[in-house]
């Protein structure tokens, strides 16, 4: 058992979270941002921010548009359509955050001043020594890179501990379990490992980029209430990848 979950206390000073643009219309929901799905996740960040856990999150967009998906229209333009839709969702995160209390700032890689700080490393450790969680949009402003690797990115510059991974499942499996019964959920997997298989849980230029600077992942079931806090504090849920034997 680690300490964190023996007394409740944060294993993980200062995390970034990844959250897909499903985290905010899960369910039979096509598309759209969704009242109650958005209440819940800034109900679990409200949890580990009042635990003292220094908070980023960087959000998905793909709920709104996915820019891979985009027939006829270019790469380029479909890429930079997704980013507007992160926004969308970083701005609904920030509104459903702030009514609870939680003092929220959200930065994107692309200007757009009326409405949200322009990406500064240095800023945003200065707003999460304070006690504000930080909301990451608009990817890293540049097409072909997925927000998996932008959360990997800015969880570097930001100095965090962990990468947190908010998915539909509880953890990496061996295959899909919604397509093969027989699947095995990994307690612990090691990145050589992750990318080698070819998991589809995370894009493999994030998880080189975290084993390149051995920064943990937790790929976790974000839809069960609480489970961030229980990620913080140390119980074993979810998927640790990590660098070790």
């Amino acid at each position: 058992m680690a300490d964190g979950e023996a007394n409740g206390r944060p294993t993980y000073g200062r995390i970034l979270l990844k959250l897909s643009g499903e985290a905010f219309a899960p369910g039979d929901k096509q598309g759209g941002i969704d009242a109650q799905a958005t209440a819940l996740v800034a109900r679990q960040l409200a949890e580990i921010v009042d635990l003292g856990v220094q908070t980023a999150i960087v959000v998905g967009g793909g709920n709104i548009w996915r820019g891979r998906q985009a027939a006829g229209i270019d790469r380029n333009r479909a890429d930079y359509m997704g980013m507007l839709a992160t926004v969308m969702n970083a701005l609904a995160l920030q509104d459903a955050l702030e009514k609870i209390h939680v003092t929220t700032r959200v930065q994107t890689a692309i200007s757009m001043a009326q409405i949200a700080e322009p990406f500064v490393p240095l800023r945003a450790r200065r707003h999460l020594e304070k006690g504000r969680v930080v909301v990451f949009a608009a990817g890293l402003g540049v097409p072909y890179f997925s927000t998996d690797t932008c959360a990997a990115q800015r969880a570097l510059e930001i100095g965090a501990e962990a990468l947190l991974k908010g998915t539909k499942v509880d953890g990496v499996y061996s295959a899909d379990p919604n397509v093969d019964p027989t699947a095995s959920r990994f307690d612990q997997l090691r990145y050589t490992d992750m990318l080698r298989e070819g998991y589809e849980v995370m894009d493999a230029t994030a998880v080189a980029l975290c084993r390149e600077n051995a920064l943990p992942i937790v790929v976790f079931d974000l839809r069960q209430e609480g489970n961030i806090r229980r990620v913080v504090t140390g119980e074993p849920i979810g998927t640790l990848v990590h660098g070790g034997v």
